[in-house]
């Protein structure tokens, strides 16, 4: 008999195509006059629309947020957004933009109005990170959870695939983490598998020569849907590996994402055994890491972290550094196993 508690955040979802024109009414709905534009430089173009959309309310702008958000652009924008006395934050892009508008929620706890242009999903969560010197912090708090956002399928448009690919991955393994989380319940479980499948089936699509608006929305869709998830789950051996990587070694969030997701699977395989046939009815395939290597194959993305030009000798560094200070994990997390993770990650091998 199930026995839990999901408490849902109260984000506003405004989803379809053209919705960016929304963004002013959204301000409206916040009671926001001032507000402070963060973009990536990829979606300076539509930027460039919503600044010409909302005059004078626009009080000053960020192009160019960039991964991991470095402690120094953080402190930067802050500082910005002090000096205009901005009262609300408009996030365009994907991550890194994102990442950026929670910093400075953090902080002074301005409310955000997310505009994703990736499939990566961390808008629909709480939790916030920085790097700084050769790590990255992470937390979670309710108040960097963007009070809208806007989910406009015209701005996948454009999304080219090697990049697309890695980003569904990513909002993937929320979900994947998700299915095994200390908390997990009937209805993050339910958010997570669902979000797998619709990935799953529209990833190759949008990574192919032809992706049509259907597989641009349902690959959102799964996103929000995986990004849900993470919203109100525990993270695991994968998330470590990822900021710990993408902090101190400064690789590409999204495509470390997409090479570790398999081989954090493959650890967990024999401790979280409901996840791993959840993993597979949402992937139609035999075992759980294999089927995610194999659609990370199939969509192009990168297999291995030689691929990243990840460096062998700093593969003792990051087992070191994930190990130090673990998440909650299903499968024990020791030092010596978590290095075979990574090697394999390294080679590119196949999970088997």
């Amino acid at each position: 008999m199930d026995d839990f508690i999901f408490e849902a955040f109260p984000a506003r979802i405004v989803f379809g195509a053209g919705k960016i024109a929304e963004v002013p009414a959204e301000l409206d709905r916040l009671d926001a006059s001032s507000a402070l534009l963060i973009t990536t430089l990829s979606q300076s173009f539509v930027a460039d629309e919503i600044e010409r959309s909302l005059g004078t309310r626009c009080a000053a702008r960020i192009d160019g947020a960039v991964m991991h958000v470095p402690r120094e652009n953080a402190d930067a924008a802050i500082a910005l957004g002090e000096e205009k006395n901005c009262d609300s934050v408009i996030s365009i892009g994907g991550g890194s933009a994102v990442g950026l508008a929670k910093a400075i929620a953090l902080s002074k706890g301005l409310p955000i109005v997310a505009v994703p242009s990736t499939f990566a999903g961390s808008e629909m969560t709480d939790i916030w990170g920085i790097s700084e010197g050769d790590g990255k912090i992470t937390g979670r708090d309710a108040v960097v959870v963007p009070k809208t956002v806007i989910y406009d399928i015209g701005l996948t448009r454009g999304y080219p695939a090697r990049l697309a690919g890695p980003s569904g991955i990513n909002a993937m393994a929320h979900s994947v983490e998700a299915l095994y989380a200390q908390n997990c319940n009937p209805v993050l479980s339910m958010y997570a598998e669902e979000g797998i499948r619709i990935l799953a089936d529209g990833l190759p699509s949008i990574c192919g020569d032809n992706p049509d608006d259907d597989a641009r929305s349902n690959t959102l869709k799964g996103a929000f849907l995986c990004g849900l998830a993470l919203a109100k789950a525990t993270m695991g051996i994968h998330h470590k590996l990822c900021h710990v990587i993408g902090g101190a070694f400064g690789m590409p969030h999204a495509e470390t994402h997409a090479v570790i997701l398999p081989h954090a699977t493959f650890y967990n395989r024999d401790a979280a055994p409901d996840a791993m046939y959840a993993i597979c009815r949402a992937l139609g395939s035999d075992t759980a890491a294999g089927g995610l290597f194999d659609l990370v194959e199939r969509i192009g993305a990168p297999t291995s972290l030689q691929d990243l030009a990840f460096e062998e000798k700093n593969l003792d560094r990051a087992a070191d550094i994930a190990t130090e200070s673990p998440y909650y994990n299903p499968h024990p997390v020791d030092r010596d196993s978590v290095r075979k993770l990574l090697e394999d990650a390294f080679q590119g091998r196949r999970p088997e």
